[in-house]
């Protein structure tokens, strides 16, 4: 309802009707446009509020019942500065480039050595390998002058010497359970650069005092890409830079002495650079080969020996005996020679064994020459036999062989034998072979002292001459080469 005369009051009951009248005069289009607004307004006082960080914590109000510590690790801080400015610099290029030579010390800590292989002439060493050097471009400041420590991420991302190990064949970082890399950086720029690696290397071995030997082996490192004018490698505490675990054994060698070198290695299209060295000493245990090589050769050689006291007629023991020793010594020759290099030089060991191998073998030539004499020998009694029948007159004859050594009343047996019936005394020698006649009228005296009845005796040697001297000659021969022998190479 509008008040007469179209005029609507400032307040009073009046006051709505007028507004409700006044919209409704208002045009359609006009008053949709009002009603989206509206609209609009209203839902977006309905959503909630976003709140802004302001970096405070936003704690509820304590509770007189339960009050929960604030979570310190859910509270965002701010990116915190670097301290080491790695993006700032150039790290491939070493520290002040263009400058004097940066000296780079080392040093090493040998945790194992692992092995030793003879056959392919190389070491295995696990180490601990440590640089030191200063890059002021990684200075930081520090009130309490403490350094930091960081694994080998940082190691890519910094520039570090590059040395390597000369002559390797194999090496590798150990990798469990990270990597086994500690990069340690100081506030006035020194670095510690430490690794723990495996490396097999050349060993250049001499063995021909094998196995009375001592090897001595080096492992060398060197910068690959940095000339003296670059990079002075140097160890850092002379001597005292190199430390080994007392516990270090190895199963043949003893090991006797550590040591350090270093000088220049040259090469013709590069240049000089520094070298460093490790060296150590082995010294190889005999026991294992005296019980495996040199003592069964020498039972050999002395089982050989037991031909000389068996019957010469006893071919099949003689035989068998000297190739059974052959056979044996052949086996220990080869037996060694498979776990050695194949070096053109002799041995030590390769003389011990040849020389044993020539007394066996010399053994079984003795026997060959005693057993073709003694053929000889039958054969010419048999001829002495044949030239040499039985006399007329004489009822009964026999042979008896007698040794050189006969006495006197038994060659005065043979008066009245005819003498050209008797050997010279050069056939003699050995065996005297006598045809003696007794007839029952001319030699019933002697019948009765010597031979009693017509008996002819033949007395036998079975030992020859070779066989005698072969007892005294071999061992004498043997004991004197193991006094020299051992004298040279012990």
């Amino acid at each position: 309802m509008v008040k007469p005369g179209g005029i609507c009051p400032a307040a009073g009951p009046w006051k709505a009707a007028c507004s409700i009248a006044d919209i409704h005069r208002m045009p359609y289009f006009s008053r949709l446009i009002l009603f989206l607004f509206c609209l609009v307004v209203l839902v977006e006082s309905r959503k909630p509020k976003k709140r802004r960080w302001t970096g405070q914590l936003e704690t509820s109000k304590p509770s007189h019942l339960y009050k929960k510590n604030p979570d310190m690790t859910k509270i965002r801080h701010g990116k915190p500065q670097p301290l080491l400015r790695v993006d700032d610099h150039d790290f491939t290029m070493r520290p002040a480039f263009g400058g004097p030579a940066i000296p780079v010390g080392v040093d090493v800590q040998v945790e194992s050595l692992d092995s030793i292989s003879e056959v392919d002439m190389d070491f295995t060493m696990t180490l601990y390998l440590r640089h030191y050097w200063k890059d002021e471009r990684l200075a930081f400041p520090s009130a309490s002058n403490k350094s930091m420590t960081f694994d080998g991420r940082l190691v890519k991302k910094i520039w570090v010497p590059d040395v390597f190990f000369v002559h390797s064949k194999r090496s590798f970082i150990h990798d469990t359970t990270t990597d086994n890399i500690m990069l340690r950086v100081f506030p006035d720029g020194q670095v510690l650069y430490s690794m723990r690696i495996t490396v097999t290397a050349m060993c250049n071995m001499d063995f021909s005092h094998f196995p009375l030997d001592s090897q001595t082996c080096s492992l060398e490192l060197e910068s690959y890409a940095y000339t003296d004018e670059d990079l002075m490698l140097y160890w850092k505490n002379g001597d005292e830079s190199l430390k080994t675990d007392e516990k270090i054994s190895l199963s043949q060698f003893l090991i006797q002495k550590f040591h350090t070198t270093s000088r220049l290695a040259f090469y013709s299209s590069t240049g000089w650079y520094n070298r460093l060295y490790i060296n150590f000493t082995l010294r190889r245990h005999i026991f294992f080969f005296l019980l495996q090589t040199y003592f069964p050769a020498t039972l050999m050689v002395m089982l050989s020996w037991v031909s000389f006291w068996i019957d010469r007629r006893a071919v099949p023991a003689r035989v068998s005996l000297g190739i059974t020793t052959v056979l044996t010594m052949s086996t220990i020759i080869t037996g060694v020679n498979a776990s050695m290099p194949r070096v053109s030089y002799i041995k030590a060991v390769d003389i011990y064994l040849w020389v044993s191998f020539v007394f066996v073998f010399l053994s079984v030539l003795e026997y060959a020459a005693v057993n073709y004499l003694t053929t000889v020998q039958e054969r010419k009694e048999r001829k002495l036999q044949e030239k040499f029948p039985c006399m007329c007159g004489m009822l009964h004859s026999r042979t008896m062989m007698l040794d050189g050594s006969y006495s006197e009343s038994e060659a005065n047996s043979l008066a009245g034998y005819p003498r050209s019936h008797i050997l010279p005394e050069e056939e003699r020698q050995d065996k005297i072979v006598v045809h003696l006649a007794l007839s029952n009228e001319s030699s019933s005296s002697r019948k009765k002292g010597l031979l009693k009845g017509q008996v002819g005796l033949r007395i036998f040697q079975n030992t020859h001459a070779i066989d005698k001297y072969s007892r005294l000659i071999f061992p004498a021969s043997y004991i004197f080469f193991n006094l020299i022998y051992w004298s040279v190479f012990a």
